[in-house]
C-alpha cells in the first residue's frame, strides 16, 4: 500500500511552508514515527513524521515553498527494510561498474581547441591569438573563462632612459595581504524572512520611542546569593533575575494600563491581565514564547516558565500556540553583553523592556560615592497610545520595585 506523507498545518493562518531540510533519502526504509524532514513556517521549525513504516520516495526538494496539505512524499508499506537494503546494495556495483565507462577519454575531435562563440568573441575583444589559449571545456573547447584566466606573456621590459633617473613607484600591496577574497550566499529562511518584514512594518507602522533609566541590583543580588541554593532545593530551578522583572513588570502594568494596550482599529484595547512575551534566541532566530497569566505568579513560577521555554526553544520545539497573544513584552541582551540599546516594540503590542549586563559603577549614596552593580533599561513604547509621562513613569515604578525587591512580595 502507498501512503502520501503531506504537509501538516503548522497553526491558524498558515498556508505554506518551506522545506527545510529532508532527514531520510529517497529509497530509505523508514520506521513509524520517525522524523523525515524538518519545515520552517512563518513563526516555528517542525518536523513531519511518518505515519507508517515502509520505504519512502521523495517528491518535493529542499528549499521549496509548499502548501499544506500538499504531498511531499510517499511511503510503501508493502516493501521491507531488507528488500530495500538488497536493493541499495545490488545497486552500487552496477553504478560502480558504469563509472569507468563514464571516465574513459575520448579522442581530439572537432570540439579541440575550438572556441565556443562566448570564447571567441572575448578573445576578439582582448585581443589574444586563439592558439595561445588551452582549452579545458569538454573535449578540450575553449571557454569564456579559460580566456579570462589566460595570461598572456609578458613583454620584455623596454630599456631606461638613460638621461633621466626617476624614483619608483612601489607596487600596491595586494588586498587581504594576497589572501583570496569570497563571499558566500544563502537563501533566507522562512523565519528569517518574517522576522524581517514584521520588524520593519512595527518601524513603519508605529510612533516608537524609547526612554531609558538605571537600576541599582544591590538588593536583588543580595537575595539571590542568599536564598539561591534553598529557593533550588525547594522549586527545582535557580533564581534569575527574569522572575524579579517579570514580576516588577506585571504590578506596573496594572498601574498603567496603557503600557499594557494595544490599537485595533479605531479602538484602544486594554487588559486586566498580563500576558507577558519573553525573548528567547535560538538557532534559528528569535522566538517570544508567552507566560500567560504573569501578573498570577510567584516568583518560582515565572522561573519554571522561562526554563520551560528555553529547553523547548533549544529543541527547536515552540509552537505556534506557545507564541500567540501577549500583551507586553521583555528581552535580554545582557546576556550577550548588551550595555545599551533600543528594542523594537513585538508584533501588535504597545511596548517592550530591554534589560542589559550588569556593571559594577560609582554612584552617589548618601552623599559618599560607593560602587553598586548597575543595569541600564529602556522602554521602548508607542508614542500613539502611551504618553511620555506614562512611559517614564512606568518604567520608574519598575525601577522602585527592584531596588526595593520586598515590594515585590507584599504587592505595594
Amino acid at each position: 500500500m502507498i501512503v502520501e506523507v503531506k504537509v501538516p498545518s503548522p497553526g491558524e493562518s498558515i498556508t505554506e511552508v518551506e522545506i527545510e531540510s529532508w532527514l531520510v533519502a529517497s529509497g530509505d526504509y523508514v520506521e513509524m514515527d520517525a522524523e523525515l524532514a524538518e519545515i520552517n513556517s512563518d513563526k516555528a521549525t517542525l518536523t513531519v513524521n511518518a505515519e507508517q513504516a515502509g520505504v519512502i520516495e521523495l517528491i518535493a526538494s529542499e528549499g521549496d515553498t509548499v502548501a499544506v496539505g500538499d504531498v511531499i512524499a510517499k511511503i510503501d508499506t508493502s516493501a521491507s527494510g531488507g528488500a530495500a537494503t538488497e536493493k541499495a546494495a545490488t545497486a552500487a556495483p552496477a553504478k560502480a561498474e558504469a563509472a569507468p565507462a563514464a571516465a574513459a577519454p575520448s579522442g581530439n575531435n572537432y570540439a579541440t581547441g575550438h572556441p565556443s562563440p562566448a570564447a571567441a568573441k572575448a578573445m576578439a575583444d582582448k585581443g589574444i591569438n586563439p592558439a595561445s589559449v588551452a582549452g579545458t571545456g569538454k573535449d578540450g573547447r575553449v571557454t569564456k573563462s579559460d580566456v579570462v584566466q589566460h595570461k598572456p606573456a609578458a613583454a620584455p621590459a623596454p630599456a631606461p632612459a638613460a638621461k633621466k633617473e626617476e624614483r619608483p613607484i612601489p607596487a600596491m600591496p595586494a588586498p587581504g595581504g594576497g589572501a583570496e577574497r569570497t563571499e558566500t550566499r544563502e537563501k533566507m529562511s522562512r523565519m528569517r524572512s518574517t522576522i524581517a518584514k514584521r520588524l520593519v512594518a512595527v518601524k513603519n507602522e508605529t510612533a516608537m520611542l524609547t526612554t531609558f533609566n538605571e537600576v541599582d541590583l544591590t538588593a536583588v543580588m543580595e537575595i539571590r546569593a542568599k536564598y539561591k541554593d534553598k529557593f533550588r532545593e525547594t522549586h527545582g530551578v535557580g533564581l534569575g533575575y527574569m522572575s524579579f522583572f517579570t514580576k516588577a513588570v506585571t504590578m506596573a502594568l496594572a498601574e498603567f494600563p496603557a503600557v499594557n494596550g494595544q490599537i485595533q482599529d479605531n479602538e484602544i484595547v486594554t487588559y486586566n491581565y498580563a500576558d507577558i512575551s519573553i525573548a528567547v534566541s535560538t538557532p534559528k532566530g528569535l522566538v517570544v514564547p508567552v507566560i500567560r497569566d504573569a501578573h498570577l505568579m510567584t516568583l518560582a513560577e515565572i522561573e519554571q516558565a522561562v526554563v520551560h521555554y528555553a529547553l523547548k526553544a533549544r529543541e527547536n520545539k515552540i509552537s505556534i500556540q506557545d507564541m500567540e497573544g501577549g500583551t507586553f513584552s521583555i528581552t535580554n541582551g545582557g546576556i550577550f553583553g548588551s550595555m545599551l540599546s533600543t528594542p523594537i516594540i513585538n508584533g501588535s503590542q504597545s511596548a517592550i523592556l530591554g534589560m542589559h549586563n550588569i556593571v559594577d559603577r560609582p554612584m552617589a549614596v548618601n552623599g559618599e560615592v560607593k560602587i553598586r552593580p548597575i543595569m541600564y533599561v529602556a522602554l521602548s513604547y508607542d508614542h500613539r497610545i502611551i504618553d511620555g509621562k506614562e512611559a517614564v513613569s512606568f518604567l520608574v515604578k519598575v525601577k522602585e520595585r527592584l531596588e526595593d525587591p520586598s515590594r515585590l512580595l507584599l504587592e505595594i
